[in-house]
């Protein structure tokens, strides 16, 4: 089940966002719960240090690995979802291009990163330079707990 909203150029700041769409978890409408479903929209997608308020917002949000789960499976290319940038959730879907169930994985993985994730603040192991010098070994990982179980 999905829910769809239309956004006008005037509700959010960027003009190449024309259409959002929210994906139910466990047919639960997790986006009421979200911290910033009160918020302008043109919150969300901020460059730099303001992107840094965003994230430390999402880390105590409720429903942040739903969000995040569902930024992953749309591939949502801007603003900060689950609290992570687009940068950081290009990344990951590199590391991880055969995950198909981004929900199943963010809540119940015992990957090292699906780990750190759960962890209500920004993630250590996401820094641009350890995903790009590590990505071998978390692919390497991964294949390793899905092996196991």
């Amino acid at each position: 089940m999905k829910i769809s909203c239309v956004l006008s150029e005037e509700e959010v700041n960027v003009d190449h966002m024309e259409r959002v769409e929210f994906h139910m978890i466990d047919n639960h409408d997790w986006v009421e719960y979200a911290l910033c479903a009160e918020d302008e929209p043109d919150s969300l997608f901020v460059q730099g240090a303001a992107q840094r308020q965003v994230r430390m917002r999402c880390m105590e949000c409720p429903v942040r690995l739903e969000c995040l789960a569902d930024a992953l499976q749309s591939q949502m290319s801007y603003g900060v979802w689950g609290g992570l940038t687009e940068r950081e959730r290009r990344v990951i879907l590199r590391v991880y291009p055969e995950k198909t169930d981004w929900s199943e994985w963010l809540m119940h993985s015992q990957d090292p990163l699906a780990v750190e994730l759960r962890k209500p603040r920004v993630p250590q192991s996401l820094s641009m330079k350890h995903l790009r010098t590590n990505a071998k070994a978390l692919r390497e990982a991964s294949l390793s707990v899905a092996a196991r179980g």
